[in-house]
């Protein structure tokens, strides 16, 4: 009996911590584009998405299939550093579907000089190879 307590006692904080790393990292991927947002380069936060034709980014005009569609989207809506203002994330929820797929519902908050834009998102994160990308995105 002792020994299948101490077996549960060292393989649950395991447990727990495998539970947060998928969290940690996809928390990360959110840091990283909140960075590269704010530094005004749209490339790099357009790494954090899966280059690929299947993307699929869901917006106030309807949906944008295609990681190089949605990059020009953005680069139309956003011409420029005024015009992207910083951005803010506030994250309601991480669930998982899946091992290896995320459900992320969350806030954001453009603050700029032109008036300040924000509403809502959710995203499908999925682990593709060693990195977390997000398949899609519908923000509004």
């Amino acid at each position: 009996m002792r020994f299948v307590l101490y077996l549960i006692l060292l393989v649950a904080p395991v447990t727990v911590l495998r539970a947060q790393q998928p969290e940690a990292a996809i928390k990360a991927l959110l840091q990283q584009q909140t960075d590269s947002w704010n530094k005004g380069n749209l490339e790099t936060f357009m790494q954090t998405y899966w280059q690929s034709d299947s993307l699929i980014f869901i917006g106030k005009r309807g949906p944008t299939y295609g990681w190089q569609a949605t990059l020009d989207g953005y680069k139309k809506s956003y011409p420029d550093t005024t015009a992207m203002g910083k951005l803010n994330f506030n994250l309601l929820e991480i669930r998982p579907l899946s091992a290896q797929v995320y459900f992320v519902v969350g806030k954001w908050h453009l603050q700029r000089s032109a008036g300040d834009l924000e509403g809502h998102f959710s995203l499908l994160i999925k682990k593709i190879g060693k990195a977390w990308k997000i398949i899609a995105d519908h923000s509004s």
